[in-house]
Protein backbone atom coordinates (compact mmCIF):
# COMPACT_ATOMS: atom_id res chain seq x y z
CA UNK A 1 0.00 0.00 0.00
CA UNK A 2 1.29 3.45 -0.91
CA UNK A 3 1.18 6.15 1.74
CA UNK A 4 1.97 9.82 1.48
CA UNK A 5 5.05 11.36 3.06
CA UNK A 6 2.86 12.90 5.76
CA UNK A 7 1.34 9.53 6.64
CA UNK A 8 4.78 7.93 6.77
CA UNK A 9 5.85 10.63 9.20
CA UNK A 10 2.86 9.78 11.36
CA UNK A 11 4.00 6.16 11.49
CA UNK A 12 7.53 7.08 12.53
CA UNK A 13 6.89 10.08 14.76
CA UNK A 14 3.48 10.25 16.48
CA UNK A 15 2.38 13.46 18.14
CA UNK A 16 3.64 13.37 21.69
CA UNK A 17 1.47 13.29 24.79
CA UNK A 18 2.54 14.58 28.18
CA UNK A 19 4.08 11.22 29.16
CA UNK A 20 6.19 11.01 26.01
CA UNK A 21 7.46 14.56 26.38
CA UNK A 22 8.68 13.87 29.93
CA UNK A 23 10.33 10.64 28.83
CA UNK A 24 12.17 12.40 26.00
CA UNK A 25 13.36 15.13 28.38
CA UNK A 26 14.78 12.50 30.75
CA UNK A 27 16.49 10.69 27.88
CA UNK A 28 17.92 14.02 26.70
CA UNK A 29 19.43 14.64 30.18
CA UNK A 30 21.09 11.24 30.03
CA UNK A 31 22.58 11.86 26.60
CA UNK A 32 23.88 15.31 27.55
CA UNK A 33 25.57 14.04 30.70
CA UNK A 34 26.93 11.04 28.78
CA UNK A 35 25.96 8.71 31.60
CA UNK A 36 25.85 5.04 30.70
CA UNK A 37 22.54 3.35 31.44
CA UNK A 38 22.94 1.76 34.84
CA UNK A 39 21.29 3.05 37.98
CA UNK A 40 20.17 6.08 35.97
CA UNK A 41 17.93 3.81 33.87
CA UNK A 42 16.05 2.86 37.04
CA UNK A 43 15.85 6.54 37.95
CA UNK A 44 14.38 7.18 34.48
CA UNK A 45 11.69 4.58 35.08
CA UNK A 46 10.99 5.85 38.61
CA UNK A 47 10.49 9.45 37.49
CA UNK A 48 8.39 8.32 34.54
CA UNK A 49 6.10 6.24 36.78
CA UNK A 50 5.44 9.26 38.99
CA UNK A 51 4.66 11.31 35.89
CA UNK A 52 2.05 8.73 34.87
CA UNK A 53 0.43 9.00 38.31
CA UNK A 54 0.37 12.79 38.00
CA UNK A 55 -1.33 12.60 34.60
CA UNK A 56 -3.91 10.12 35.91
CA UNK A 57 -4.68 12.55 38.76
CA UNK A 58 -4.97 15.41 36.28
CA UNK A 59 -7.47 13.50 34.16
CA UNK A 60 -9.38 12.40 37.26
CA UNK A 61 -9.86 16.00 38.40
CA UNK A 62 -11.00 17.20 34.96
CA UNK A 63 -14.81 17.15 34.86
CA UNK A 64 -16.69 16.49 31.63
CA UNK A 65 -20.44 17.12 31.88
CA UNK A 66 -22.74 14.81 29.92
CA UNK A 67 -25.17 17.69 29.40
CA UNK A 68 -22.50 19.63 27.52
CA UNK A 69 -21.78 16.68 25.23
CA UNK A 70 -25.49 15.98 24.71
CA UNK A 71 -26.32 19.57 23.77
CA UNK A 72 -23.60 19.91 21.13
CA UNK A 73 -22.56 16.46 19.91
CA UNK A 74 -22.55 15.56 16.23
CA UNK A 75 -21.09 12.91 13.97
CA UNK A 76 -17.58 14.23 13.27
CA UNK A 77 -15.87 11.53 11.25
CA UNK A 78 -16.57 8.25 9.48
CA UNK A 79 -13.82 5.77 8.62
CA UNK A 80 -14.56 3.45 5.71
CA UNK A 81 -12.37 0.57 4.61
CA UNK A 82 -13.50 -2.54 6.43
CA UNK A 83 -15.92 -4.65 4.40
CA UNK A 84 -17.49 -6.48 7.35
CA UNK A 85 -18.31 -5.80 10.99
CA UNK A 86 -15.75 -3.95 13.14
CA UNK A 87 -15.43 -5.96 16.36
CA UNK A 88 -12.80 -3.93 18.21
CA UNK A 89 -11.07 -0.55 18.30
CA UNK A 90 -8.22 0.82 20.40
CA UNK A 91 -6.12 3.98 20.34
CA UNK A 92 -2.56 4.94 21.14
CA UNK A 93 -3.03 6.74 24.45
CA UNK A 94 0.63 7.69 24.79
CA UNK A 95 0.56 9.42 21.40
CA UNK A 96 -2.25 11.84 22.13
CA UNK A 97 -4.95 9.48 20.89
CA UNK A 98 -4.54 10.59 17.26
CA UNK A 99 -3.87 7.09 15.89
CA UNK A 100 -6.21 4.13 16.39
CA UNK A 101 -6.50 0.53 15.24
CA UNK A 102 -9.45 -1.68 14.34
CA UNK A 103 -10.13 -5.39 13.89
CA UNK A 104 -12.87 -6.78 11.69
CA UNK A 105 -14.69 -9.83 10.37
CA UNK A 106 -12.97 -9.05 7.05
CA UNK A 107 -9.87 -10.67 8.68
CA UNK A 108 -7.94 -7.37 8.67
CA UNK A 109 -6.28 -5.16 11.27
CA UNK A 110 -6.18 -1.54 10.11
CA UNK A 111 -4.37 1.51 11.50
CA UNK A 112 -6.00 4.93 11.01
CA UNK A 113 -4.98 8.57 11.20
CA UNK A 114 -7.76 10.29 13.18
CA UNK A 115 -7.16 13.72 11.63
CA UNK A 116 -7.35 12.64 7.98
CA UNK A 117 -9.58 9.53 8.42
CA UNK A 118 -7.07 7.74 6.17
CA UNK A 119 -5.83 4.19 6.66
CA UNK A 120 -2.06 4.25 7.20
CA UNK A 121 -1.30 0.57 7.79
CA UNK A 122 -2.83 -2.85 7.16
CA UNK A 123 -2.13 -6.31 8.63
CA UNK A 124 -3.72 -9.24 6.82
CA UNK A 125 -2.13 -12.48 8.00
CA UNK A 126 -5.09 -13.65 10.08
CA UNK A 127 -7.00 -16.40 8.24
CA UNK A 128 -10.38 -15.64 9.85
CA UNK A 129 -12.34 -12.98 11.75
CA UNK A 130 -10.33 -10.56 13.90
CA UNK A 131 -12.20 -10.24 17.18
CA UNK A 132 -10.01 -7.94 19.26
CA UNK A 133 -7.17 -5.41 18.93
CA UNK A 134 -5.06 -3.72 21.62
CA UNK A 135 -2.05 -1.42 21.56
CA UNK A 136 1.00 -2.57 23.55
CA UNK A 137 2.48 0.09 25.85
CA UNK A 138 5.14 -2.43 26.93
CA UNK A 139 6.79 -2.51 23.51
CA UNK A 140 6.76 1.26 23.30
CA UNK A 141 8.26 2.05 26.69
CA UNK A 142 10.79 -0.80 26.66
CA UNK A 143 11.72 -1.08 22.99
CA UNK A 144 10.47 2.21 21.46
CA UNK A 145 8.30 0.24 19.02
CA UNK A 146 4.66 1.06 18.24
CA UNK A 147 2.95 -2.30 18.38
CA UNK A 148 -0.60 -3.64 18.14
CA UNK A 149 -1.86 -7.05 19.31
CA UNK A 150 -4.78 -8.87 17.67
CA UNK A 151 -6.79 -12.02 18.32
CA UNK A 152 -8.79 -14.06 15.87
CA UNK A 153 -11.13 -16.91 15.09
CA UNK A 154 -8.02 -18.59 13.62
CA UNK A 155 -7.02 -19.42 17.27
CA UNK A 156 -4.02 -17.10 17.31
CA UNK A 157 -2.88 -13.90 18.98
CA UNK A 158 -0.52 -11.91 16.75
CA UNK A 159 1.74 -8.97 17.58
CA UNK A 160 2.55 -6.44 14.85
CA UNK A 161 5.07 -3.62 14.46
CA UNK A 162 3.18 -0.67 12.97
CA UNK A 163 6.10 1.20 11.43
CA UNK A 164 7.74 -1.81 9.76
CA UNK A 165 4.52 -3.67 8.87
CA UNK A 166 6.07 -6.73 10.49
CA UNK A 167 4.61 -9.60 12.49
CA UNK A 168 6.73 -9.94 15.65
CA UNK A 169 5.12 -12.79 17.59
CA UNK A 170 2.37 -15.41 17.34
CA UNK A 171 0.74 -17.08 20.35
CA UNK A 172 -1.14 -20.21 19.27
CA UNK A 173 -1.90 -22.35 22.34
CA UNK A 174 -5.66 -21.78 22.39
CA UNK A 175 -7.72 -24.61 20.91
CA UNK A 176 -10.49 -22.42 19.50
CA UNK A 177 -11.33 -18.82 18.56
CA UNK A 178 -9.65 -16.14 20.69
CA UNK A 179 -12.49 -13.71 21.24
CA UNK A 180 -10.90 -11.16 23.58
CA UNK A 181 -7.50 -9.91 24.73
CA UNK A 182 -6.46 -7.28 27.26
CA UNK A 183 -3.13 -5.71 28.26
CA UNK A 184 -2.11 -5.56 31.93
CA UNK A 185 -2.43 -2.30 33.83
CA UNK A 186 0.66 -3.21 35.88
CA UNK A 187 4.29 -3.88 34.86
CA UNK A 188 3.93 -1.41 32.00
CA UNK A 189 1.64 -3.74 30.04
CA UNK A 190 4.05 -6.68 30.00
CA UNK A 191 1.25 -9.23 30.46
CA UNK A 192 -1.63 -10.15 28.19
CA UNK A 193 -4.77 -12.10 29.02
CA UNK A 194 -7.02 -13.79 26.49
CA UNK A 195 -10.48 -15.36 26.48
CA UNK A 196 -11.30 -18.17 24.08
CA UNK A 197 -14.09 -20.33 22.81
CA UNK A 198 -12.08 -23.28 24.17
CA UNK A 199 -13.69 -22.20 27.51
CA UNK A 200 -10.40 -20.93 28.98
CA UNK A 201 -8.69 -17.71 29.95
CA UNK A 202 -4.91 -17.56 29.51
CA UNK A 203 -2.25 -15.24 30.93
CA UNK A 204 0.78 -14.52 28.72
CA UNK A 205 4.17 -12.93 29.32
CA UNK A 206 4.83 -10.86 26.21
CA UNK A 207 8.53 -10.38 26.98
CA UNK A 208 9.35 -14.10 26.99
CA UNK A 209 6.49 -15.20 24.68
CA UNK A 210 5.15 -17.69 27.19
CA UNK A 211 1.77 -18.77 28.53
CA UNK A 212 1.95 -18.52 32.34
CA UNK A 213 -1.49 -19.65 33.56
CA UNK A 214 -4.65 -21.28 32.23
CA UNK A 215 -7.94 -20.48 34.00
CA UNK A 216 -10.38 -23.25 33.11
CA UNK A 217 -13.52 -23.12 35.27
CA UNK A 218 -15.88 -21.66 32.66
CA UNK A 219 -18.38 -24.16 31.25
CA UNK A 220 -18.77 -22.53 27.83
CA UNK A 221 -17.19 -20.01 25.44
CA UNK A 222 -15.31 -17.05 26.99
CA UNK A 223 -16.32 -13.82 25.24
CA UNK A 224 -14.53 -11.10 27.19
CA UNK A 225 -11.71 -10.42 29.68
CA UNK A 226 -10.33 -7.48 31.61
CA UNK A 227 -7.47 -6.77 34.04
CA UNK A 228 -8.10 -5.02 37.34
CA UNK A 229 -6.90 -1.38 37.20
CA UNK A 230 -3.52 -0.02 38.22
CA UNK A 231 -3.19 0.33 41.99
CA UNK A 232 -1.90 3.56 43.52
CA UNK A 233 0.84 1.77 45.49
CA UNK A 234 2.24 -0.26 42.60
CA UNK A 235 5.78 1.18 42.98
CA UNK A 236 6.22 -0.12 46.51
CA UNK A 237 6.98 -3.67 45.40
CA UNK A 238 8.74 -2.64 42.21
CA UNK A 239 11.69 -5.04 42.52
CA UNK A 240 9.43 -7.99 43.11
CA UNK A 241 6.90 -7.14 40.41
CA UNK A 242 9.55 -6.61 37.75
CA UNK A 243 11.09 -10.06 38.16
CA UNK A 244 10.71 -12.71 35.48
CA UNK A 245 7.87 -15.04 36.37
CA UNK A 246 6.47 -12.74 39.06
CA UNK A 247 3.10 -11.34 38.06
CA UNK A 248 1.60 -8.33 39.79
CA UNK A 249 2.45 -8.98 43.40
CA UNK A 250 -0.28 -6.70 44.70
CA UNK A 251 -3.51 -8.65 44.41
CA UNK A 252 -4.26 -8.00 40.74
CA UNK A 253 -7.08 -9.99 39.18
CA UNK A 254 -8.69 -10.85 35.85
CA UNK A 255 -12.42 -10.91 35.21
CA UNK A 256 -14.05 -12.85 32.38
CA UNK A 257 -17.53 -13.17 30.89
CA UNK A 258 -18.86 -16.29 29.24
CA UNK A 259 -21.63 -17.98 27.30
CA UNK A 260 -22.22 -19.94 30.53
CA UNK A 261 -23.94 -16.70 31.75
CA UNK A 262 -21.38 -16.10 34.51
CA UNK A 263 -18.71 -13.51 35.24
CA UNK A 264 -15.70 -14.92 37.07
CA UNK A 265 -12.80 -13.27 38.89
CA UNK A 266 -9.37 -14.91 38.97
CA UNK A 267 -6.31 -14.29 41.13
CA UNK A 268 -3.38 -13.71 38.79
CA UNK A 269 -0.60 -15.04 41.03
CA UNK A 270 -2.32 -18.22 42.25
CA UNK A 271 -4.49 -18.82 39.13
CA UNK A 272 -7.40 -19.55 41.50
CA UNK A 273 -11.01 -18.58 40.92
CA UNK A 274 -12.03 -16.01 43.55
CA UNK A 275 -15.64 -15.16 42.74
CA UNK A 276 -18.51 -16.04 40.42
CA UNK A 277 -21.34 -13.64 39.57
CA UNK A 278 -24.68 -15.13 38.53
CA UNK A 279 -27.55 -13.05 37.19
CA UNK A 280 -27.37 -12.70 33.42
CA UNK A 281 -29.91 -14.82 31.56
CA UNK A 282 -27.71 -15.14 28.46
CA UNK A 283 -24.02 -14.79 27.54
CA UNK A 284 -21.95 -12.02 29.16
CA UNK A 285 -20.15 -10.55 26.13
CA UNK A 286 -18.52 -7.41 27.60
CA UNK A 287 -16.94 -6.80 31.03
CA UNK A 288 -15.09 -3.78 32.43
CA UNK A 289 -13.51 -3.13 35.81
CA UNK A 290 -14.29 0.21 37.44
CA UNK A 291 -11.54 2.79 37.33
CA UNK A 292 -9.93 4.54 40.28
CA UNK A 293 -8.88 7.47 38.10
CA UNK A 294 -12.45 8.29 37.04
CA UNK A 295 -13.62 8.65 40.62
CA UNK A 296 -16.45 6.16 40.18
CA UNK A 297 -18.21 5.11 43.38
CA UNK A 298 -16.60 1.82 44.42
CA UNK A 299 -13.73 2.35 41.97
CA UNK A 300 -11.89 -0.83 41.17
CA UNK A 301 -14.35 -2.79 43.33
CA UNK A 302 -17.04 -2.69 40.64
CA UNK A 303 -17.49 -4.56 37.37
CA UNK A 304 -19.76 -3.51 34.53
CA UNK A 305 -21.15 -6.12 32.14
CA UNK A 306 -23.21 -6.25 28.95
CA UNK A 307 -25.11 -9.31 27.79
CA UNK A 308 -27.06 -11.00 25.06
CA UNK A 309 -30.00 -10.83 27.51
CA UNK A 310 -30.21 -7.12 26.42
CA UNK A 311 -29.21 -5.85 29.89
CA UNK A 312 -26.29 -4.00 31.50
CA UNK A 313 -25.40 -4.94 35.07
CA UNK A 314 -23.16 -3.44 37.74
CA UNK A 315 -21.53 -5.76 40.29
CA UNK A 316 -19.84 -5.16 43.66
CA UNK A 317 -16.72 -7.30 44.10
CA UNK A 318 -16.60 -6.79 47.87
CA UNK A 319 -20.10 -8.12 48.51
CA UNK A 320 -20.26 -10.43 45.49
CA UNK A 321 -23.66 -8.96 44.65
CA UNK A 322 -25.34 -7.21 41.75
CA UNK A 323 -25.76 -3.48 42.49
CA UNK A 324 -27.78 -2.29 39.50
CA UNK A 325 -29.43 -3.59 36.34
CA UNK A 326 -30.08 -1.26 33.40
CA UNK A 327 -32.85 -2.27 30.99
CA UNK A 328 -33.96 -0.58 27.80
CA UNK A 329 -31.99 -2.11 24.94
CA UNK A 330 -34.01 -4.34 22.63
CA UNK A 331 -31.17 -6.54 21.33
CA UNK A 332 -27.67 -7.77 22.28
CA UNK A 333 -25.55 -5.36 24.35
CA UNK A 334 -22.12 -5.89 22.76
CA UNK A 335 -20.13 -3.12 24.47
CA UNK A 336 -20.09 -1.36 27.84
CA UNK A 337 -17.79 1.43 29.04
CA UNK A 338 -17.31 3.61 32.10
CA UNK A 339 -17.51 7.04 30.49
CA UNK A 340 -15.51 10.12 31.57
CA UNK A 341 -18.80 12.03 31.91
CA UNK A 342 -20.67 13.01 35.06
CA UNK A 343 -24.24 14.17 35.55
CA UNK A 344 -25.92 16.13 38.33
CA UNK A 345 -27.87 13.79 40.62
CA UNK A 346 -30.35 15.61 42.86
CA UNK A 347 -31.01 12.53 44.99
CA UNK A 348 -27.43 12.35 46.24
CA UNK A 349 -26.93 16.10 46.20
CA UNK A 350 -23.95 16.00 43.85
CA UNK A 351 -22.48 14.50 40.70
CA UNK A 352 -22.90 10.94 39.54
CA UNK A 353 -20.78 9.01 37.04
CA UNK A 354 -22.15 7.93 33.68
CA UNK A 355 -21.82 4.55 31.98
CA UNK A 356 -22.32 3.86 28.28
CA UNK A 357 -23.60 0.87 26.30
CA UNK A 358 -23.72 -0.05 22.62
CA UNK A 359 -26.15 -2.53 21.14
CA UNK A 360 -27.25 -4.23 17.95
CA UNK A 361 -30.58 -2.43 18.44
CA UNK A 362 -28.82 0.47 16.64
CA UNK A 363 -28.47 2.66 19.74
CA UNK A 364 -25.77 3.93 22.08
CA UNK A 365 -27.19 4.74 25.53
CA UNK A 366 -25.89 6.66 28.54
CA UNK A 367 -26.94 5.77 32.10
CA UNK A 368 -26.57 7.26 35.58
CA UNK A 369 -24.48 4.69 37.46
CA UNK A 370 -26.47 5.34 40.66
CA UNK A 371 -29.90 4.95 39.08
CA UNK A 372 -31.47 2.10 37.15
CA UNK A 373 -34.16 4.28 35.64
CA UNK A 374 -34.46 5.05 31.93
CA UNK A 375 -31.29 6.05 30.08
CA UNK A 376 -30.15 9.67 30.33
CA UNK A 377 -29.45 10.04 26.65
CA UNK A 378 -29.45 7.98 23.45
CA UNK A 379 -27.67 8.16 20.10
CA UNK A 380 -29.79 6.47 17.43
CA UNK A 381 -28.98 5.16 13.98
CA UNK A 382 -30.54 7.00 11.08
CA UNK A 383 -32.29 3.84 9.94
CA UNK A 384 -32.70 0.27 11.19
CA UNK A 385 -29.32 -1.13 10.11
CA UNK A 386 -27.17 2.01 10.30
CA UNK A 387 -25.74 1.73 13.82
CA UNK A 388 -25.58 -1.90 14.95
CA UNK A 389 -22.84 -1.32 17.53
CA UNK A 390 -20.18 -3.99 18.07
CA UNK A 391 -17.61 -1.95 20.06
CA UNK A 392 -17.10 1.41 21.81
CA UNK A 393 -14.12 3.53 22.86
CA UNK A 394 -13.89 6.97 24.47
CA UNK A 395 -11.06 9.11 23.08
CA UNK A 396 -9.54 12.19 24.72
CA UNK A 397 -8.31 14.04 21.66
CA UNK A 398 -6.33 17.28 21.76
CA UNK A 399 -6.53 18.90 18.32
CA UNK A 400 -8.79 21.94 17.89
CA UNK A 401 -10.01 21.71 21.47
CA UNK A 402 -11.16 24.83 23.30
CA UNK A 403 -11.48 23.69 26.90
CA UNK A 404 -10.47 21.13 29.54
CA UNK A 405 -6.78 22.04 29.32
CA UNK A 406 -6.37 20.93 25.74
CA UNK A 407 -8.53 17.82 25.88
CA UNK A 408 -12.01 17.05 24.68
CA UNK A 409 -14.11 13.90 24.66
CA UNK A 410 -15.04 11.91 21.59
CA UNK A 411 -16.95 8.65 21.38
CA UNK A 412 -15.79 6.14 18.77
CA UNK A 413 -17.77 3.06 17.75
CA UNK A 414 -17.37 0.14 15.36
CA UNK A 415 -20.47 -1.11 13.58
CA UNK A 416 -21.77 -4.25 11.95
CA UNK A 417 -21.75 -2.62 8.50
CA UNK A 418 -17.94 -2.16 8.67
CA UNK A 419 -17.84 1.58 9.36
CA UNK A 420 -16.17 3.36 12.28
CA UNK A 421 -17.73 6.58 13.57
CA UNK A 422 -16.59 9.33 15.93
CA UNK A 423 -18.96 11.67 17.74
CA UNK A 424 -17.96 14.76 19.63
Amino acid sequence: MITSLTEKNILTQFSLSEEDEIKLIIEHWIRILNIKLGWIHDFDKLVFNYVIIFIFLFIATTVFMLDTFRSSYKLLKTFDGHTKGVNSIDYLEFAGGQIFCSGSNDKKVRIWNVDTTKQIQLFNKHSSYVYCVKYSPYHYYNHLRNVVCSSSEDRTIRIWDIKDNQQLQVFNEHLSSVYSIEVSSFNGGRYLCSGSWDNTVRLWDVEISKSLHVFDKHENHVYCVDFSPLQSNYNKNDKKSNGIGIVGGNGYTICSGSHDKTIRIWDIETAKQLLVFHGHRHAAVSVKYGSNKLGIGGGANTILSGSKDYSIRLWDIRSGQQIQVFNGHTFFVNAVEYSPFVVNNTKIGGSSNVICSGSEDSTIRFWDIRSNKKELFMIKGYHKDSLKVLCLKFLQLKKDCKSNYGRYINLCCGTKDGSIRIWG
